[in-house]
């Protein structure tokens, strides 16, 4: 199957080293593809982990042991595989995953419960054993990588690697995040809806780094839509080697934790946003802002019944500024809304107020927007305080051709 690049792709960054983070990959042959598709994190002594997690009830073991770990809040290792998510195999796949946790915590000396592991790819297809024990024992003898070798490892039917890199200053001491991320296809917002993986070098504790995710999590990952599928395997980790220097942070009243707070929502908007724009098919990035809602949830419900309409993003895909599909989807929503009050906005040209069209509405403007890459959608409801942007693409023939035969 030939994917070609997302007109939406954003070139790799140049990402720093992160003290306490060594990268490898290797080739598990899990497809019969030419590339690596197994990538494993070496993470220095008293590394602590955060995780969010799919609430999709049908998820992989890597998805039920991850939560078990991640309660733990340490951490020494992480492995990726890439092209078998693993899920909806029973106790093959458990044993698998489990085999992989007791082969990595046995090279490093450390508890099998800090050993993170996720998969991706098709479902109901148990991880094979001699595979995966041949490319994480691959993955432990070879050299190091960088970020991108590390973050195009993990795709599956991307069409390009993501990474974000930001830096804070906690006090006097600078820390660096860095994130990857894949994620193109099933993807809908009920956390999380990809594989991502972010390190920093700061000192927190895990309680508060998880916090800080989760916090994260509801204003970007958990705003993102592609096709409204939840994954089986989707999960987004966090780990802080602590290598840093500055003072631990254990809660929001510590000095720098507004600041590591901050980065935290930065890194996770930015690989969000990645996400998008590498959307199956995808030609256009659009962002939904909705407010006058009851509350800041309301509002976020709202926009994502238009972002996950179907009608709306084929009409963005034509360039057909149709504002009345905009209208069924907030109605049909299940929030407060009022008709008489609702007004919508293509690219900031207002398009209907108060539940009426304008009268000196130009539509030449919103068409021109529309012919852009980033697509801006407003809608004010009238009815209070609330409000929530969530982001999404356009719908084209691309997504169906990329999975009517994914499996291929």
């Amino acid at each position: 199957m030939d994917i070609s690049r997302s007109p939406l792709a954003v070139p790799f960054p140049a990402m720093p080293p992160i003290d306490g983070v060594t990268l490898h990959v290797a080739r598990a042959h899990y497809k019969n593809w030419d590339r690596c598709d197994l990538t494993y994190v070496e993470l220095a002594p008293g590394t602590v982990v955060a995780g969010v997690f799919t609430r999709n009830v049908c998820c992989s073991t890597e998805v039920e042991l991850g939560r078990e770990s991640v309660t733990g809040g340490s951490a020494r290792a992480l492995v990726v595989n890439a092209g078998n998510s693993n899920a909806f195999t029973g106790y093959r796949g458990r044993e698998a995953v489990e085999r992989i946790m007791g082969q990595v915590s046995a090279y490093l000396g450390c508890n099998p419960s800090e050993v993170l592991v996720s998969s991706t790819g098709v479902i109901g297809v148990p991880l094979p054993l001699d595979k995966a024990e041949a490319g994480v024992a691959a993955a432990l003898g070879s050299a190091e990588c960088s970020w991108e070798e590390a973050a195009l490892t993990i795709c599956t039917t991307d069409t390009f690697s993501k990474g974000v890199t930001v830096s804070a200053m906690l006090g006097a001491t600078r820390v660096t995040l860095n994130g990857i991320i894949k994620g193109s296809g099933m993807i809908a917002p009920d956390m999380a809806t990809m594989l991502g993986y972010i390190f920093t070098d700061a000192a927190v504790e895990a309680e508060f780094l998880q916090a800080c995710l989760s916090g994260a999590n509801q204003r970007s990952f958990s705003c993102i839509t592609v096709d409204s599928d939840t994954s089986t395997s989707d999960t987004v980790l966090a780990f802080a080697t602590g290598k840093a220097g500055n003072a631990p942070i254990a809660s929001f009243e510590d000095p720098g934790a507004d600041a590591f707070m901050a980065a935290i929502e930065d890194i996770c908007r930015q690989l969000a946003h990645l996400v998008v724009r590498d959307g199956e098919g995808a030609s256009k990035f659009i962002a939904v802002s909705v407010s006058g809602a009851v509350s800041d949830d309301s509002a976020r419900i709202v926009g994502l019944a238009i972002a996950n309409s179907p009608l709306v993003k084929t009409a963005i895909a034509g360039g057909d500024a149709n504002w009345g599909r905009v209208v069924m989807a907030v109605g049909k929503a299940g929030q407060p809304a009022d008709r008489d009050r609702l007004s919508i906005a293509f690219g900031g040209v207002w398009a209907a107020r108060e539940g009426l069209p304008l009268d000196d509405y130009d539509e030449a403007p919103v068409a021109q927007h529309l012919k852009g890459s980033d697509i801006d959608i407003d809608v004010d409801l009238g009815l209070g305080m609330g409000r929530a942007t969530v982001w999404t693409c356009d719908l084209t023939h691309g997504y169906i051709a990329i999975n009517a035969d994914y499996r291929s």
